[in-house]
């Protein structure tokens, strides 16, 4: 169980350095289909297209993992 949430904390934290990173060169979260309402006093925004590409992705790494495994 300690390796097990070792491994996804280290995940985690380079999850959020390349998010900190990558951010600069890969505008996750404003990409094009993405949903921004803006009225007078309220802003909604929902990433419809960055969840499903993050959805493939992690499906991928997902099916890599258990082939390997």
């Amino acid at each position: 169980m300690g390796k097990t949430l070792m491994i996804i904390g280290g995940a985690l934290l380079l999850i959020g350095l390349l998010w900190q990173v990558g951010g600069r060169f890969f505008p996750l979260g404003r990409l094009p289909g993405d949903i921004v309402v803006e009225k007078e006093n309220v802003k909604f925004y929902f990433p419809i297209v960055t969840c499903i590409l993050l959805s493939i992705v992690l499906s991928l790494i997902m099916y890599l993992v258990r082939m390997f495994k």
